[in-house]
C-alpha cells in the first residue's frame, strides 16, 4: 500500500501492520491509514474513531491510532513487535490512551470482549465442541 500522502502531510516512512493497515509518519505527525476494504475488518465502533481522507480511513497518532492497534491485537491480526521491551506496559498504554480519548469505543470494546470471553468459557465447558445454534425460522 505505502501511501505517499496522508492527512498529516507527505509521508516520510510507513510500516505495514497487516494487509491494508499502514502506519505512516510525516515530518511533523502521523497515524494509521486503513484501506477502504480493510476498514470493514474493524468494528463499527472503531470506524467511528477515524476520518475518511482520499479513500483511506485515517486514525491520528495522538488520540485515535491506538483504537486500531487494540482492534488488531484483539483480532490476532497484529502482534506487538519484538523491539518493544515491555509488551505488557505497551498494551496498557494503548488501553489507557483509548480510555482517555475514546471512551465510547472502550465501552463497546469491553462489551465485545466480555461476550467473546464468555463464549470461549462456554465452549471450553462443552468440551471444545462448537455451540449448536438453531437455524433461523426462514431456513427451517
Amino acid at each position: 500500500m505505502q501511501p505517499s500522502y496522508s492527512p498529516w502531510g507527505e509521508v516520510d516512512w510507513s510500516e505495514t501492520l497487516c494487509p491494508g493497515f499502514e502506519m505512516v509518519a510525516t515530518p511533523s505527525h502521523g497515524g494509521i491509514m486503513v484501506e477502504r476494504t480493510a476498514a470493514m475488518r474493524l468494528s463499527a465502533a472503531a470506524r467511528k474513531c477515524g476520518q475518511w481522507d482520499g479513500g483511506y480511513l485515517c486514525f491520528e497518532e495522538d488520540c485515535a491510532e491506538n483504537v486500531v492497534l487494540r482492534e488488531l491485537l484483539d483480532k490476532d491480526m497484529w502482534q506487538i513487535p519484538e523491539r518493544i521491551r515491555d509488551p505488557e506496559a505497551f498494551e496498557e498504554a494503548i488501553n489507557k490512551n483509548i480510555r482517555e480519548y475514546n471512551p465510547e469505543y472502550w465501552s463497546a470494546r469491553q462489551r465485545w470482549y466480555r461476550k467473546r470471553e464468555q463464549a470461549k468459557q462456554t465452549e471450553k465447558e462443552a468440551g471444545g465442541a462448537p455451540r449448536k445454534r438453531p437455524l433461523p425460522a426462514a431456513v427451517r
